[in-house]
């Protein structure tokens, strides 16, 4: 598989390379919908003008990414394209390597199973085959590098390529059972946007079910592992604010970024539910609903570690979509990263209700999206309802793509536990609901 991976990857760099010495680059780079606030390059420019300088970066309000990044671009600005591709290689390595160990650790779960007579007879076609699993981890390093919405972001030199490198590491590390960097990079990821705090929680939950240690609130091994990752990822964050307090010798950058993240003050569109909202909202609601908006992204955590704590790897899919669709300046670059999971469900597509109508809705939105914003802003003859409207209509093709995978993983969970064919008392065929 290193051949096909390795032309994968010299095909991805170059249509990058190509785009990013056309006249497309500088369009690419002002789309709301590629970049935001947050993550736009020309404002980590201005930043770095603003430290040359010797000038605070976060005095003003241009600039909104963390103190590390903008070290990081200090000594690397030069090569900046290069770095992006980088970074966009490495997430799709990273993320190969993490599904193909996946697949074997799956695999040989359902082998033990199987020996064990652990499934119901007319399951066999719910069986996964090592032929049919070859090819995943190719096609979700694919999914992730010819994703449009990867390319446009990587071409708009958008922050978020860094921070899917930093999610895809993390997740790599998981697999392989290294809590410590598991850890390091949970807090690396949590330290870039907040976030990816919810994915503690399934991160925790594979470790523990990859050392054979039961989720038992009495289990003293259960707290003890709990209570050491717990420290490895607080002391890590720790370490990582601390170090940005010691380069800038202030704490401006906690309002600046983090304060930004979550109060929400431009209200720039994008792709997101929060910009055309607020800009609506009365000034004496706005608290309330920041705060509603906001838990909206930690609030599924609980229910969904309790219900899916026995599958941490497709709850971590689960986290990174709701952040991708909830977050307060999310880019297409956030949703390429879940998508590039999809081909690692494919097992599911028999139980998938409404793949096809979202998989439309999906497109034309994304068609639509430059269409409606020159209406709206350069030809005069629309307003921004009509944008939010598609913006809007994109979100909710997203919630029920994400919550028609999560039926189709229980249902076929159900299935390989109860039979493929399920009957009622009176021997009657049964049809299963989710609730």
């Amino acid at each position: 598989m290193a051949a096909p991976l390795t032309l994968l990857l010299i095909v991805a760099v170059t249509i990058r390379a190509v785009l990013f010495r056309s006249s497309l680059a500088d369009l690419i780079s002002e789309r709301v919908e590629v970049v935001s606030p947050l993550n736009a390059w020309k404002r980590v420019v201005e930043g770095l003008a603003l430290l040359d300088l010797g000038v605070s970066p976060y005095a003003g309000d241009v600039f909104h990414e963390t103190p590390l990044i903008i070290y990081f671009f200090h000594f690397v600005i030069d090569y900046a394209e290069i770095v992006f591709m980088m970074a966009d290689a490495l997430t799709a390595v990273a993320l190969y390597i993490a599904v193909k160990d996946y697949n074997k650790i799956v695999f040989r779960k359902q082998k033990y199973a199987l020996e064990a007579n652990r499934y119901p007879l007319n399951c066999q076609q719910l069986f996964r085959t090592p032929k049919e699993m070859y090819y995943i981890p190719l096609k979700v390093a694919m999914f992730y590098l010819l994703n449009p919405f990867t390319i446009l972001s990587c071409v708009a030199k958008s922050t978020c390529g860094l921070n899917n490198a930093v999610i895809a590491l993390f997740i790599l590390c998981t697999i392989k059972g290294s809590a410590l960097m598991s850890a390091i990079f949970l807090a690396l990821a949590t330290y870039q946007s907040i976030y990816p705090l919810t994915l503690f929680a399934p991160a925790l939950l594979y470790l523990l079910q990859r050392l054979y240690i039961p989720v038992n609130w009495r289990r003293p091994s259960f707290w003890l592992f709990t209570t050491q990752y717990a420290f490895m990822y607080l002391g890590s964050l720790c370490v990582m604010v601390c170090l940005s307090f010691f380069l800038l010798s202030s704490w401006d950058f906690l309002s600046s970024v983090y304060g930004f993240i979550l109060s929400v003050p431009d209200l720039t569109p994008n792709i997101g539910l929060f910009w055309y909202f607020f800009a609506e909202m009365f000034e004496h609601f706005r608290l309330f609903f920041i705060c509603v908006f906001q838990i909206n992204v930690f609030f599924y955590t609980i229910p969904l570690s309790i219900k899916l704590k026995e599958h941490p790897f497709f709850l971590i899919f689960m986290q990174i979509a709701i952040i991708s669709i909830f977050k307060s300046y999310p880019t297409v670059g956030d949703i390429a990263l879940y998508m590039a999971f999809l081909p690692a469900w494919n097992h599911l597509y028999r139980f998938l209700r409404n793949i096809f109508l979202v998989s439309v809705v999906l497109l034309a939105c994304s068609a639509l999206f430059p269409v409606l914003w020159h209406l709206w802003i350069y030809a005069g003859s629309a307003n921004s309802n009509f944008y939010y409207a598609i913006t809007l209509l994109f979100n909710v093709a997203q919630i029920l793509m994400v919550s028609d995978y999560f039926y189709a993983y229980l249902r076929r969970e159900h299935h390989l536990t109860h039979g493929l064919y399920l009957k009622r008392k009176d021997g009657s065929e049964a049809t299963l609901v989710l609730k």
